[in-house]
């Protein structure tokens, strides 16, 4: 699928979920996915925490539906998220014809699958359990980076990872979102704040974490990862995305313990400083390349 109808099915994936927020007369930012369901007359219940494979399952009989939900990840948030994306299959027009003609429909959410039906599904999700309004309010009052990300996963009660997404499509500020298993990185998403810097080559599933990033020696290390563990460093985002020029960025990382994976947080004041018309970061930015540019003899 191209990129322009993908942004035209997340858009439609994001509108049903706001009809459904307007429907339930929702407007902040805790919303709970099990009692939107149970509002519209679906049975939710949780699979047993050994069955794993799957994220959840939407199933019908006769005229009732039901959701399944996984457990065998603790986390409130990835069981909420779950329960969402089963609620966007309900809810998008033509998910449930398309994907129950032939029995329960077996779903892979959390952004990790490339299937169409699947990507409006999380879409819908982030959309209905992280408003669009009220989250942005809540983004532009903190400092951009991961604190944010963790304040509004914290409000929303959302994982971290689906924060993050959310996060990055909605902020003003610079900023870019990486989930990565060891040496290699999973997913990518940026701020348009960050597309603003010319030239970025896309990070695709796969690509190899940048040497001597602090994402690469986090990895290094599987208690980083299983315990939960941060750090952060200074950086350029030109060893990540390549690009025109160089600039300098905080990144920012921290393990996602059982989920075996690490979230990075890239962020840019210099695009942040433009965007808000401040040229003397700029000025600065333009030492910090000279300063890194090797000097050759003549």
């Amino acid at each position: 699928m191209s990129a322009k109808p993908r942004m035209a099915r997340k858009m439609i994936a994001e509108g049903a979920a706001s009809v459904v927020l307007r429907e339930m007369k929702i407007e902040g930012l805790r919303v709970d996915p099990i009692e939107i369901a149970t509002r519209k007359g679906i049975a939710v219940e949780a699979k047993p925490s050994t069955v794993q494979g799957v994220s959840g399952m939407l199933v019908k009989a006769g005229d009732n539906f039901g959701i399944l939900y996984a457990t065998h990840v603790s986390s409130k948030g990835f069981q909420k998220f779950c329960v969402a994306h089963e609620l966007g299959h309900y809810c998008i027009e033509g998910h449930a014809n398309a994907l129950l003609a032939h029995g329960p429909h077996y779903s892979h959410a959390h952004f990790t699958s490339n299937d169409p039906f699947e990507m409006e599904a999380d879409h819908f999700a982030a959309a209905l359990l992280m408003p669009e309004v009220p989250f942005r309010k809540e983004a532009n009052r903190n400092d951009p980076g991961l604190t944010a990300i963790e304040t509004l996963a914290r409000d929303c009660e959302t994982s971290l990872t689906a924060t993050a997404i959310r996060y990055a499509g909605l902020t003003r500020d610079a900023v870019a979102v990486i989930l990565s298993t060891g040496p290699s990185i999973d997913w990518c998403f940026m701020s348009e704040g960050l597309k603003q810097a010319k030239k970025l080559e896309w990070i695709r599933k796969g690509t190899p974490v940048p040497s001597g990033t602090a994402t690469e020696s986090f990895n290094a290390q599987a208690e980083n990862v299983r315990l939960g563990k941060k750090d952060s460093s200074d950086g350029r985002l030109n060893d990540w995305m390549g690009g025109e020029r160089v600039y300098r960025i905080t990144e920012e990382v921290v393990g996602l313990g059982q989920y075996g994976r690490t979230l990075t947080v890239l962020t840019c004041e210099t695009l942040i400083a433009q965007a808000n018309g401040d040229e003397s970061d700029e000025d600065g930015e333009a030492e910090l390349v000279e300063s890194w540019t090797p000097k050759f003899r003549r």
